[in-house]
């Protein structure tokens, strides 16, 4: 991947926006408040694409990111492409992780929002970097590596092809992943429809919330009856996921 070289200050959802060069990627952005809250907390959303004519996040996210950032978190993310979790998107996310907790003194704790394909490119990261998650707050994510239909894509970004990636599955694939994440006790929060036709609510966020309550960790799903994979209130103004990220932030604070 080719980072980019610049620079660049503007401002999202009405807060001083920073876009820098990070390694393995094609650049990141970190979104501060005006005051960090105690702890410095930050909210780190995938995917996100700093490039092309759909960059994430964007407006939709910010009934979500707004209250956030007035309460004192810093919102962050790296563009590594359409990685779907793959060694090398995780090269670059470590990598971005390092750099903001360094150059911009965020907690060493991060609170991980992923959306949709965000959910394999962060859970994979988060499973082997445990010690390094306050909390997960997803929105439809895609927890399943093996879904038929996905799984040309994915071998694609993973430079492998179905027969290789299915060998290491335990590698890759969240709902397998997920011991490390119980045992830090790290809470996890999934809202997910049950009309959705491209990401399964039962393959997907009702399997890895069932493997994680039955590794004893504090996982809940929140099921939106008759809605799909689409960009609604149901999902995107939600308070109970908001409440989750606040509480969550506060306890950073408290150093739990």
């Amino acid at each position: 991947m080719n980072g980019s070289t610049v620079v660049r200050h503007s401002v999202q959802y009405g807060f001083k926006r920073t876009d820098f060069p990070s390694p393995q990627s094609h650049g990141a952005f970190v979104i501060l408040p005006e005051k960090p809250a105690d702890g410095s907390p930050w909210v780190w959303y995938a995917p996100t694409f700093v490039t092309g004519d759909r960059p994430l996040p964007k407006p939709l996210h910010e009934w979500y990111l707004r209250p956030l950032l007035e309460a004192g978190f810093a919102v962050a993310g790296v563009d590594v492409g359409e990685s779907w979790g793959s060694p090398a998107g995780r090269t670059g996310f470590n990598e971005f992780y390092h750099l903001v907790t360094r150059q911009f003194a965020l907690s060493s704790k991060a609170c991980l929002l992923p959306q949709s394909r965000g959910g394999l490119m962060l859970y994979n990261w988060a499973a082997e970097h445990a010690e390094c998650v306050r909390c997960i707050g997803a929105i439809y994510p895609v927890c399943n590596i093996r879904h038929p239909q996905r799984l040309e894509t994915v071998c694609k970004a993973y430079e492998l092809t179905s027969e290789q990636l299915l060998a290491q599955i335990d590698r890759h694939h969240p709902p397998e992943r997920l011991a490390p994440l119980a045992a830090a006790g790290v809470p996890i929060l999934h809202i997910h429809g049950d009309r959705d036709e491209i990401v399964l609510l039962e393959n997907n966020s009702g399997d890895l919330i069932r493997r994680y309550q039955a590794l004893g960790g504090p996982g809940e799903l929140i099921i939106v009856h008759d809605k799909g994979h689409e960009e609604v209130p149901e999902y995107f103004e939600r308070p109970e996921l908001l409440e989750f990220f606040l509480h969550q932030g506060a306890s950073v604070a408290c150093g739990s």
